[in-house]
């Protein structure tokens, strides 16, 4: 009997195939089929036996055995088994065919593939794309939220120039931060952002992920790269780029820029050029916007339009009038500059309902409340430290000190640390402060302030506790801390051996112990040996309140700050002389503890 089930049914040629691809020679083929023996090496040479690929032998061989037992009219179980197993082996096949075929897939492969790619597949999210009904979702929380004086700024977004000098708190970083985010979905024009920090650009950054994150868009990136449905199909990506000390990286960049604290910032005429030549073409625009610092500041004669007279004829100058009165509501001034000052009243007075006006009043002094709510310039003069020599002494902290990670668990991380702690005052009702700070790594070397803490309306246990609970996270050698009034009982608190705290050290005020630390801190800012993250705006504002004043008798000179508020009687200036003070007065013997690890 044939190998073959029923050879009459399988035409000659391609049961001379399927013996061939078996193994039997073209003579023996042609004497089991009865044909002449040129006939079958035509077919051979025709059909290209030699060259079939293995999957065509394997496919010719399963089907073969699976018709010649399917054909068998009494089966055996063997035989049953046989038929299934070797049917399962022509569907594999099968799909091994489809998958080699144009448009083939796993899926064609792998059945949970395919199932699971069956259903209707939703469209991948591009990153850090708004859609339209996202990017109206936006616009509309964004200008259901505005004060009055914000709707002023958004009304005059497309002005070339806008410098603002406004009060504290009132959200104007929040509020162009908002802005800028709106101009790149709806406009595709690149937005920067530059600070004295790092640190302090980032505020702008998280701020727009916060406002993305509302209308289910997840930001992402530094710079951060957006697109739009509302722009055409294949513009360039607008970029997002936030900048500190580090502005230098982003030169050859192009974009709207932003301005933040530009009243504060150290270098301002360097840090301008650069700035304005990122936004040279007409179609970007500049955005100043501070609190007033002091009329040194290298950046008032650009307030004033000083710095535009510089240089030229007598009959090309200008007068700009920069009183409250001419720029409250904004003012397209005589050099095409928009200008506008905001104080904390124009904001209450706009529906600004964050603050309590007579609160203000109570907890600053005159004189701080029109730096920091008025909008009027400081005049240093009086003060025992310069606003100049101060703001030099910031720096970019995230770029600069890699040794330090103010979000890990042990932020400096065994090295020693310093602190210094000035109590609440319950009498002029001034904050505490908290002051932590890398003591110099040898004789003449930089303080460096890692932390800065204020609180207020806690009595002495709370303060203490949270004092504990700050340096739990440091190797702390040394705590200095005003032993007076509520001082004496935190002092009393932490001194004690349980309160896990090292080197804690009672300071009692007196005249010769104030103006002995004030010298020190004095030599130490003068050296530049203080150095602390550019958008600590408080400390600067803090040592500047400090003012020589005579005595109640008049026979001694001291030096005294205004009561409460931010700056909260300089608490945050006292503390860090709390610090400074342990080192001795020249800087040049190495201080105890400065350079221990334990």
């Amino acid at each position: 009997m044939s190998i073959l089930a029923d050879p009459s049914a399988v035409p000659p040629e391609r049961q001379a195939r399927s013996l061939y691809w078996r193994g039997w020679g073209v003579t023996q083929i042609a004497e089991e089929l009865g044909q002449p023996r040129p006939t079958v090496e035509s077919w051979r040479r025709r059909g290209a036996w030699d060259t079939a690929a293995s999957i065509t032998k394997l496919e010719d061989c399963l089907e073969t055995r699976w018709m010649a037992l399917v054909a068998k009219v009494k089966k055996t179980g063997e035989d049953y088994k046989e038929i299934d197993l070797l049917g399962r082996q022509v569907a594999a096949l099968a799909k091994v065919r489809r998958y080699e075929a144009p448009g083939g897939h796993e899926g064609d492969l792998n059945d949970k593939v395919a199932n699971r790619n069956a259903g209707e597949r939703k469209p991948k999210k591009k990153p850090n794309h708004f859609t339209a009904e996202q990017a109206e979702k936006l616009r509309e929380i964004f200008l259901d939220q505005l004060y009055g004086y914000q709707e002023t700024w958004w009304e005059n977004l497309s002005r070339r120039t806008r410098m603002i000098l406004k009060s504290r708190q009132i959200g104007a970083t929040y509020y162009f931060a908002f802005e800028a985010l709106m101009d790149a979905i709806e406009s595709g024009r690149n937005q920067i952002f530059l600070s004295a920090s790092k640190a302090q650009a980032h505020q702008f950054r998280n701020y727009i992920i916060a406002f993305a994150k509302q209308a289910g868009v997840d930001l992402k990136g530094d710079p951060m790269l957006i697109t739009s449905e509302l722009r055409p199909e294949g513009e360039a990506a607008a970029e997002l780029h936030f900048l500190g000390t580090n502005f230098r990286t982003a030169q050859g960049r192009s974009g709207n820029f932003y301005f933040d604290e530009f009243f504060w910032v150290h270098g301002f005429e360097e840090l301008n050029k650069v700035a304005s030549g990122m936004a040279t073409h007409k179609r970007w625009r500049k955005t100043y916007f501070s609190t007033p610092s002091t009329v040194a500041h290298p950046a008032h004669p650009y307030w004033t339009g000083e710095r535009r007279n510089r240089r030229r004829k007598k009959e090309d100058r200008i007068e700009i009038d920069v009183g409250h009165a001419a720029l409250k509501d904004g003012r397209l001034c005589e050099d095409k500059v928009w200008r506008q000052i905001v104080t904390v009243e124009d904001a209450i007075d706009k529906g600004f309902d964050l603050v309590d006006l007579d609160e203000l009043r109570d907890e600053y002094a005159d004189d701080e409340f029109a730096n920091l709510f008025g909008c009027v310039f400081v005049d240093d003069s009086l003060s025992a430290f310069k606003f100049n020599d101060l703001v030099k002494l910031g720096c970019d902290s995230l770029i600069e000190w890699t040794d330090f990670d103010l979000e890990a668990a042990r932020p400096y991380g065994n090295r020693p640390v310093w602190a210094g702690y000035d109590p609440q005052n319950s009498e002029t009702g001034d904050n505490a402060a908290l002051v932590i700070a890398a003591p110099p790594a040898f004789p003449g070397g930089p303080f460096r302030i890692l932390e800065r803490h204020q609180l207020r309306g806690l009595d002495f246990q709370e303060q203490a506790e949270f004092i504990k609970g700050m340096l739990s996270r440091y190797n702390c050698t040394y705590l200095g801390i005003d032993a007076t009034g509520v001082g004496a009982g935190v002092y009393q608190l932490l001194a004690k051996p349980e309160s896990g705290i090292k080197g804690v050290t009672k300071i009692e005020y007196s005249l010769e112990v104030k103006a002995g630390m004030v010298m020190k801190a004095q030599n130490v800012v003068r050296r530049g040996r203080l150095a602390f993250d550019s958008g600590m705006l408080d400390i600067v504002s803090s040592f500047i309140s400090i003012k020589k004043t005579a005595t109640t008798s008049g026979r001694n000179v001291t030096f005294k700050a205004g009561r409460g508020g931010e700056d909260g009687h300089a608490d945050v200036a006292w503390a860090t002389m709390h610090i400074l003070m342990n080192e001795p007065l020249d800087g040049k013997e190495k201080p105890k503890g400065s350079m221990e690890i334990f």
